[in-house]
């Protein structure tokens, strides 16, 4: 298969995963919920016992809108990655290697944060299936280059 018809598809799943995970934010009642494992282990204690407090009542409507606009960013930043990576679109060398830095750049510090700050996420298996995809978008730049 032609390697710019690769990199174009690989980065296009990329950008649906995202526009995926931003939905899924968007519209879960309690998207807190979606990775409670390592949210708990962050607050060091359950959403019950932070929401018991009367202090606390308002909260999940403050954490729904959080994770809304969370989602809404997310779907944002997935269609950009789409809408740059088409198989006509790539044909430009300068655009395969702004999208590949600005999208290393997103993907690096996700990384790094990640293990930071919520390492017992499930996302982080995600984030890793989403490094070696862009590795393979790297890959079939350099063979386009050639």
């Amino acid at each position: 298969m032609n390697s710019k018809i690769l990199f174009s598809y690989t980065i296009i799943i990329i950008g649906s995963v995202m526009i995926l995970l931003g939905a899924r934010w968007m519209l879960v009642d309690e998207p807190w919920m979606l990775d409670e494992v390592a949210n708990v282990e962050r607050l060091e204690m359950t959403f019950e016992e932070l929401f018991n407090s009367e202090s606390n009542k308002t909260l999940p409507g403050y954490l729904r809108q959080i994770y809304r606009f969370f989602g809404y960013w997310v779907i944002t930043i997935g269609l950009f990655i789409i809408s740059f990576s088409t198989p006509k679109l790539i044909e430009s060398n300068d655009l395969r290697k702004r999208l590949l830095l600005c999208l290393g750049f997103m993907m690096l510090l996700g990384t790094i944060l990640g293990h930071a700050l919520i390492p017992s996420s499930h996302f982080i298996y995600l984030v890793w299936i989403m490094n070696v995809s862009y590795l393979f978008c790297i890959f079939h730049h350099n063979k386009i280059n050639k």
